[in-house]
């Protein structure tokens, strides 16, 4: 499984103290299956792209909570459920030479009135040798929540 027993905690904790103005530490939260950390590093040696050395996960959470939070309205407890099904161990691998995400095969009822496809996007080099994930995008989210 992606998501380490604890990583919903450490997701939160993080979360909750971005919410209170303070700063945070990166916290690796799980890791890749074997077969999505194959895809990613397949496609980054056809591009000629440095190579992901480890498949852990960290996650830091200063863009997801601004974009998510801040900007589209959405509370704490709705990101936990984002990433927690972006990072599903069935979820696949969406590469292009400008982006790394992982996205969810099954739609979530988000509680909005959507049925959205939740997406994870990486941060490949910045916290080498592991991935961050830098964002997370519920698609198709017509629907958002009252600010």
């Amino acid at each position: 499984m992606p998501l380490f027993e604890n990583a919903e905690y450490l997701i939160r904790a993080n979360l909750e103290q971005l919410a209170a103005s303070n700063r945070v530490r990166p916290v690796e939260i799980g890791a890749f299956t074997a077969e999505q950390f194959e895809a990613i590093n397949r496609q980054k040696e056809s591009e000629g792209l440095p190579l992901l050395e480890e498949p852990g996960i960290v996650f830091i959470g200063s863009h997801a909570y601004r974009s998510r939070v801040v900007r589209d309205g959405y509370n704490i407890d709705d990101m936990v459920l984002q990433i927690a099904a972006a990072l599903a161990a069935t979820s696949i691998s969406k590469i292009s030479p400008n982006m790394t995400a992982l996205q969810s095969t099954v739609r979530r009822n988000d509680g909005y009135g959507n049925e959205v496809l939740d997406e994870a996007i990486f941060e490949l080099t910045a916290r080498k040798p592991k991935a961050e994930l830098y964002s997370i995008v519920p698609k198709g989210d017509r629907n958002k929540p009252k600010k």
